[in-house]
């Protein structure tokens, strides 16, 4: 049988088909537009996404038997605010992850509400990205559309109601609402009743690999599928990448240089970071995880490259900087290019460059983007380190990993060894393997991950460059506190 997992991301939705021993079949990418109507504002159209998953499905099963297809699953970007009314239809485009409109409300439940009480419904504290600071954006900005809604969603829910009609999400995606009590896996209706909406107007609740439905008749002919394909719950990007790294069980950990940066560590018991600069969420697995999350990561380095070098030759850009360099460079970069979400949550950091001077060059500043990214994962590394959780090896994966160079910076500045996976899909994989448990050919998540997943490489660290990278990571942390106010008078 055939299982197909799809990837909703920020700028694409990547489809793969895949066998049930793990083998990759057919890769096929349809890119949708994001809009930015404000500065810090990022938005999209659902109904693009829609559009490009029931485009990108046929193009995947071209020369395919369709037949053969059981199950689909689909990992895909948190937080985003979906909203549909009555009748189902779109109120208002989708406010995405990396939208910073929502300072003013975060503040608020912050500081009115208050973190403690926060973390105890929730077990995390607002961030701009979360989803209930918009809806109390939308409620305050836009009290017509609010008015309107019928039911809230996140993005791959409102994929799965695309093609099963049924208003579902995952506990692993809905922790990052800022509405799930994560502890007990169930709505927090304290949080409900703060942001101004109703249990009725929230999705049901399924783990991510059970079955939320199966195809609508008239999407089974759509797209020349069984009617009898079933559709996983899926779950949000990061677990979804977790799980297509085997990141399940026990302290296992997961490093993502996507758009967005993360550390992920996979737990089965449920705990909560006192200082809240790691969010407590459940997992796909049926577990938990702490994860830090920066908002820009690989997109940092596409910013350097495209719109200030004017190429795409990211490899010829990084030719230069030799393994002497490493750990040498005297150019630092703050990589908050839309403003940073963990450990620091504040809206109002923006990107640097400090230590430039006449003889800087190209390549130190590239060196300076890639190594500013790991040193604010090293960040959420050290939070962990003070939890008492010891990493002493990550996967590493997402198209920031693809550059050898930028893995043995990681491996150095965080001073650990890094494994990489032999299939680098992520959470396209992720979502595939979920809709196998949630089909039955695999009866737990880690059976999955034990049988799918392997490893092609590792990256050890060096000694000498990991020292050097702790002196220079040492004086990268003392410049966030040093522009903190600056930033702040900055940006109001």
């Amino acid at each position: 049988m055939l299982y197909i997992g799809i990837d909703l991301g920020t700028s694409a939705a990547k489809l793969l088909l895949m066998d049930g021993e793990g083998s990759i079949q057919n890769i096929v990418s349809k890119e949708y537009p994001l809009e930015f109507p404000h500065p810090g504002w990022s938005q999209q159209a659902p109904e693009d996404w829609r559009r490009a998953v029931l485009e990108g499905i046929p193009a995947l099963l071209a020369g395919f038997d369709a037949g053969q297809v059981a199950g689909i699953g689909v990992g895909g970007q948190m937080h985003g605010l979906v909203v549909l009314d009555k009748d189902d239809n779109v109120i208002r485009p989708a406010i995405l992850w990396n939208d910073g409109r929502t300072a003013g409300q975060v503040d608020y439940l912050n500081s009115v509400i208050g973190k403690e009480r926060l973390s105890r419904l929730t077990a995390n504290i607002a961030f701009a990205g979360f989803t209930a600071p918009k809806l109390l954006w939308m409620r305050e900005n836009e009290p017509d559309l609010f008015a309107k809604i019928d039911k809230i969603m996140l993005p791959k829910d409102y994929i799965n109601f695309c093609l099963t009609g049924v208003h579902c999400t995952d506990y692993s995606d809905a922790s990052g609402m800022l509405l799930l009590d994560v502890e007990h896996r169930c709505w927090s209706r304290e949080m409900l009743d703060i942001c101004g909406v109703s249990e009725a107007q929230m999705p049901k609740l399924f783990e991510s690999y059970e079955a939320a439905g199966a195809l609508k008749p008239e999407i089974a002919r759509e797209l020349g599928l069984p009617e009898s394909v079933i559709v996983c719950a899926g779950a949000g990007d990061n677990a979804a990448a977790a799980v297509g790294t085997g990141t399940v069980g026990e302290g296992a950990c997961n490093i993502s240089l996507g758009t967005s940066g993360t550390i992920f560590i996979s737990s089965e018991k449920f705990s909560v970071d006192p200082g809240n600069a790691l969010h407590a969420f459940a997992h796909a697995d049926g577990y938990y995880h702490l994860m830090g999350c920066m908002l820009s990561a690989a997109s940092c380095n596409k910013w350097l490259m495209d719109d200030i070098f004017k190429t795409r030759d990211y490899a010829g850009e990084q030719a230069d900087i030799t393994p002497d360099r490493l750990g040498n460079n005297r150019v630092y970069f703050l990589p908050y290019l839309m403003g940073e979400r963990s450990p620091i949550n504040d809206t109002r950091a923006r990107g640097t460059f400090t230590g430039i001077t006449m003889d800087t060059s190209r390549a130190d500043l590239t060196q300076a983007v890639l190594e500013g990214v790991a040193f604010a994962i090293r960040d959420c590394f050290e939070v962990a380190k003070s939890l008492g959780i010891r990493i002493e090896r990550s996967k590493i994966c997402g198209g920031g990993a693809k550059s050898p160079l930028w893995r043995t910076m990681m491996a150095n500045i965080l001073n650990i060894r890094l494994e990489i996976p032999a299939s680098e899909q992520g959470p396209g994989m992720g979502g595939a393997m979920l809709a196998m448990v949630a089909c039955g050919l695999y009866p737990t998540v880690a059976d999955a991950c034990a049988r799918l997943v392997r490893t092609a490489g590792t990256v050890e660290p060096d000694p000498a460059i990991a020292a050097r990278y702790e002196a220079r990571y040492q004086q990268f942390r003392r410049l966030y506190p040093a522009l903190k106010d600056v930033f702040a008078d900055w940006n109001g």
